[in-house]
């Protein structure tokens, strides 16, 4: 399909949502009543996901303050076909001064070819309760990231503070990330979300003689009412870099 033909294929896309939101009555809560992927309880997400390692998959979340009521969270297609369900062992904790602790339950599901765009739900069982979350999905693939500077296997680079790559067609945000090679690739630095192809690194990040990997996620949107989080988005592959050491 032409670059033409799938903006086409979105407007249409997202207008039927649009209409289907505006007539069809969706859960909410008390803080965003018109947005469907919040229930009582907590937040439902999917994304289309497209890494490097592995073929495109659904990242499926559910992120509550409820956690230890949490009994199951069963997902569901268009069409009311069951397509997984998230493991409540795999969570992410967040932690905010003067708020409740949060767990952000998170599960990868295949993606099945005879998977339609549409709402997606989810029902989350807390004891006698059942929340149910919607979230809109429309099946594109987000490229993933190329172009970087400084290029993998770069040796001896100047301690810039600037990374940068191509821009990507279709991505709207860009995060990036990066590890630290000489100490067990340790995390050290996730940026906010970005709008442009580049980013200026905090004075002091990177050491003389470090040695380095880095990584771009993109995503299309960021907190659509319709899409979520985001709908589609993508990794670059590591890429590695050492610097001068004088």
């Amino acid at each position: 399909m032409t670059e033409a033909g799938r903006r086409r294929r979105w407007n249409r896309t997202v207008f039927t949502a649009c209409l289907f939101a505006v007539t069809a009555v969706f859960a909410g809560n008390a803080q965003h009543p018109a947005d469907p992927h919040y229930t009582a309880s907590g937040f439902f997400d999917i994304h289309v996901c497209n890494w490097p390692d592995r073929p495109p998959f659904y990242l499926a979340l559910y992120s509550t303050t409820r956690f230890d009521e949490v009994e199951s969270i069963r997902l569901y297609g268009p069409d009311g076909h069951a397509i997984g369900a998230l493991a409540l062992d795999k969570y992410r904790l967040v932690a905010h001064k003067d708020k409740p602790e949060k767990r952000v339950f998170m599960t990868q599901i295949p993606i099945a070819d005879s998977d339609a765009d549409g709402w997606y739900r989810a029902e989350v069982r807390l004891g006698n309760e059942t929340d149910t979350a919607r979230d809109f999905v429309i099946h594109q693939l987000m490229p993933r990231a190329g172009g970087h500077n400084p290029v993998d296997g770069a040796e001896n680079v100047d301690m810039s503070k600037r990374l940068s790559w191509n821009s990507i067609d279709g991505a709207a945000w860009y995060q990036v990330y990066i590890r630290d090679k000489w100490n067990d690739g340790k995390l050290i630095y996730t940026s906010k979300l970005l709008n442009k192809p580049w980013i200026e690194l905090p004075q002091g990040l990177l050491e003389a003689g470090g040695y380095y990997s880095w990584r771009v996620h993109a995503r299309d949107v960021d907190g659509h009412i319709l899409l979520g989080d985001f709908n589609t988005g993508s990794q670059s592959e590591w890429v590695e870099f050492t610097v001068r050491s004088d």
